[in-house]
């Protein structure tokens, strides 16, 4: 009797285009160097935390003619096999362009994530880790349950801890030096 080998089969690695075609269902889609991933919709107090945000980064940046704050879902198309969600990010108006009808095309300057649940461990680690490789200058993770709001800075394709603030102070972060951040409004 012959025997047939079998070599481990390859995994399959989607693309823009299909991500695309994943049916809208409710959850949150992600695609991580072509592999997607799921999760469900954010807690309510994760929406009331991004909302409040996102407000206080909205007033400053569109004051000021800065640029553009965005919130999810958007897509961010990093390359064709990586598309996230985060749950703000900033562009800058030198850069607007990177703005399309499909999303954001490129890094942002800042993507802000917000622990929900057992997102913790993956925004603090390989998520942290696939933006730093795609250039997203400034990354913050904001805690609900910690209060509290870490922000890395970009240094030769790696982050590092700028500073962590607390909810019961103001921060005042490398890339919105004159915007002081109330966290207390923030976590309301």
């Amino acid at each position: 009797m012959d025997r047939m080998s079998f070599a481990p089969a390859q995994p399959l690695l989607l693309t823009y285009e299909d991500y695309c075609a994943v049916p809208q269902d409710g959850r949150r889609y992600e695609l991580l160097e072509g592999e997607l991933c799921v999760g469900p919709s954010p807690t309510s107090r994760h929406q009331r935390v991004s909302r409040n945000l996102e407000f206080i980064l909205h007033a400053q940046v569109s004051a000021r003619g800065l640029g553009e704050v965005l919130d999810a879902p958007m897509d961010v198309i990093l390359d064709p096999g990586t598309v996230v969600q985060p749950d703000l990010l900033f562009v800058a108006a030198s850069r607007l362009a990177i703005i399309t009808e499909r999303g954001v095309e490129g890094a942002p300057d800042l993507a802000v994530e917000i622990v929900s649940g057992r997102t913790g461990t993956f925004d603090r680690g390989p998520k942290r880790q696939l933006y730093a490789r795609y250039g997203v200058a400034h990354y913050w993770i904001v805690d609900p349950d910690g209060r509290s709001l870490a922000e890395y800075v970009l240094q030769d394709r790696n982050y590092g801890l700028r500073a962590t603030y607390q909810a019961n102070s103001s921060c005042t972060t490398a890339l919105f030096p004159d915007l002081p951040i109330d966290l207390a409004s923030v976590f309301g």
